[in-house]
């Protein structure tokens, strides 16, 4: 885990702000990744850092970035917040490995964007869908925010979902392959599917978090929940956690639902 650096100084800006959108290359204790950013015309503001879904190609991340601020944009309803959607990698890594680069984003974010653009950071907020969703609540085992919002986040039981593709009862897919590739299959090496599992990080939460599951999602995402959902609302050394289920919703349910789309202002809101 990188250390969390004190705060560069406050910079007064040499300009009238403006509002800008721009993709933007960060470095973080080398650790280098693409983060689009969309600022309004403020010097302080609050930030929301977000997190897209799973992408196969890295050649498609920049995409996925600006895809996934455009959905949490739209669902925001205040127009003062700073968001920067983290282009994280995948492609050439096993499934967690680009934890390092999520947490790079948010570090620099905490220490380093004040002076890189000239602003003024107050609260800092993480969101996450799917993949995404899997990210920041890792984060939030590592680093306190202001607020943590996770929607249909996974994967939950890679022990579970990889045995199902090794038995041939559902089709192969790119992250049980690279595990079997490094590490044997399940039956042989169980606990190193089950450390990459998010059923693995359920407890050392450092922030209030948001979890928002449509209940009409994938089956395997299911069959989890259940098991997730009890361990967090079990946890004893974990900050506030709330949970918003959305009944015949989809994955996607937090961007669709307006009974998520109400929970997710009103949870930032409280912690202004």
């Amino acid at each position: 885990m990188m250390a969390c650096k004190q705060k560069e100084p406050i910079v007064t800006p040499s300009k009238t702000p403006t509002a800008f959108r721009e993709t933007k290359s960060i470095s973080y204790e080398s650790i280098n990744l693409d983060v689009v950013i969309d600022k309004p015309a403020l010097y302080e503001m609050d930030v929301l850092i977000v997190f897209h879904g799973t992408v196969i190609d890295d050649n498609e991340i920049q995409n996925a970035a600006n895809n996934a601020l455009d959905k949490f944009k739209e669902i925001l309803d205040r127009k003062d917040i700073m968001l920067v959607s983290v282009a994280y990698p995948g492609e050439n890594m096993l499934l967690g490995d680009n934890i390092k680069h999520a947490e790079a984003a948010l570090l620099w974010v905490k220490n380093s964007a004040n002076k890189e653009l000239e602003i003024k950071v107050k609260k800092i907020f993480l969101a996450g869908h799917s993949q995404g969703g899997y990210l920041v609540t890792r984060l939030n085992t590592m680093h306190q925010t202001d607020g943590v919002i996770a929607n249909a986040p996974g994967p939950l039981n890679l022990v579970y979902r990889c045995e199902l593709e090794e038995k041939g009862q559902i089709q192969s897919g790119i992250f049980c392959t690279k595990l079997k590739n490094v590490y044997g299959t399940t039956s042989s090496n169980a606990d190193a599917y089950w450390q990459r599992s998010l059923l693995n990080f359920t407890t050392g939460f450092k922030s209030d978090i948001l979890f928002v599951q449509g209940l009409n999602d994938s089956p395997i995402q299911m069959y989890s929940w259940p098991t997730f959902k009890q361990d967090v609302e079990n946890c004893k050394n974990c900050q506030n956690s709330q949970f918003i289920e959305i009944e015949g919703g989809e994955h996607a349910s937090l961007f669709s639902s307006s009974i998520a789309k109400t929970a997710f202002n009103g949870f930032i809101e409280s912690r202004r």
